[in-house]
Parts: C-alpha cells; structure tokens; sequence
C-alpha cells in the first residue's frame, strides 16, 4: 500500500477512535490483517461463547478460522441443515459473550451503520451478546451519516445482493432502486451512535481494504 495512503489512514483511524470514545465504545487500530488477528483474539477470552452474523471481514482477517479452531465455543448459524436449527443457534446467539460483526460504514466521528435482510445481524449488535467485536477495514469510513447510510445501499447492499443471488433490482443495477421487492436485504437499518453499556462494543480499524 502506497505510504501516503497509510499515513492518511493512520490519521483517520485516530480521529474515529476519538469518536468512538466519545461514544462510549472502544476502537483500536491494526497495520494489518495479522495485527487485526493478534487484536481481536487478545480481547476474547479463551473458552468465550462466540457467534457471528456474516462478517465477511472477521472471516479475512482469519479471526473465524481462529475461533472455530480454538478453544472456544463457536454457535454456527450458517451450518444450520434446517430452518429449525437455524433459529436454535440464532436463539443461542443472543446469549453469546462475543459476537463478530463488521459494518456496512461507519463515520469519521465513530457512528456505525448497518442494514440487514433477516434482521438477526443488526438485532445481535443492538441487544443480546455481552460484547460486540466489530472488524472494520478503513474503506468503509466515510464523512458522515449520510454518505455511510449510501454506502450502505448503494455499495455494500448490492454487492451482497449479488453474493446470494437474490432477486433484487440492485443485484441487476448495481446501485440501490429504494425497492420493495420480496428478496430485498434493506429490511432493518441500525445506526450505533452509542452505547450505553460500557465494554461491551470494540471496533478494529484495519488498515485495509475488508469485506464490501
């Protein structure tokens, strides 16, 4: 990566950080996706109840595999055979001690964005786990509220639509048609803007270009 972009980038990081505290959430910054790695299993215990909705980022950095090889008790939803299971790890999930997200954007001043189809993702981060851990590359920092809520549709909304060969226009458009359409995964919006419990929400700043 070019060594102006890591300056721009190291910078940056530290004023979201300010912003997350001002919020009453932890942030920390990584160089890199090892740095991410070596971050994210010091803040969760061994043997930690961890569960996940999705994080395309946690998986990049190898915080999954991680998990899932370790000692820990990783709930997967995701290797649900049946509707019935599905629910049951998800119901299971919402008692976790750690679940792994990342974020569709976030803001300069520490304000998350997220939208969600099946609602379990966005649910988890509002209320239930005991922590969140959120992995987070630098491409998803934008000014504000409103041009994270558009990098939320108009990026990373149908991107994912196109990942799970859903129906949507934007899987056909490539950009956000504001639909209503059976498939749509612009169901729930959650914006994080603070949290009241202390401890609970940490955000990893990675130096990189992570999930969509």
């Amino acid at each position: 990566m070019n060594e102006n972009i890591i300056k721009r980038n190291q910078l940056l990081a530290q004023k979201v950080i300010k912003g997350l505290e001002s919020r009453n959430m932890k942030g920390y910054y990584a160089a890199d996706k090892e740095e991410a790695l070596k971050i994210a299993l010091e803040l969760i215990p061994e043997n930690s109840s961890v569960t996940m909705g999705g994080a395309m980022s946690a998986r990049e950095i190898g915080l999954v595999d991680a998990i899932k090889n370790g000692k820990y008790h990783f709930i997967e939803r995701e290797g649900a055979s049946t509707d019935e299971e599905k629910r049951k790890a998800t119901l299971e999930g919402y008692d976790a001690d750690y679940f792994l997200a990342s974020a569709n954007a976030m803001t300069e001043d520490g304000v998350i964005v997220n939208i969600d189809g099946n609602s379990n993702r966005v649910s988890m981060i509002a209320h239930g786990p005991k922590h969140v851990l959120f992995i987070v590359g630098m491409n998803k920092i934008c000014d504000d509220v409103d041009g994270a809520m558009k990098r939320a549709r108009n990026v990373a909304a149908p991107i994912n639509a196109q990942r799970f060969d859903l129906n949507t226009p934007c899987a056909k458009t490539g950009s956000c048609m504001n639909c209503k359409s059976p498939d749509t995964i612009c169901c729930q919006f959650l914006i994080t803007r603070y949290s009241r419990h202390t401890d609970r929400i940490h955000v990893i700043l990675v130096n990189d270009n992570l999930g969509f």
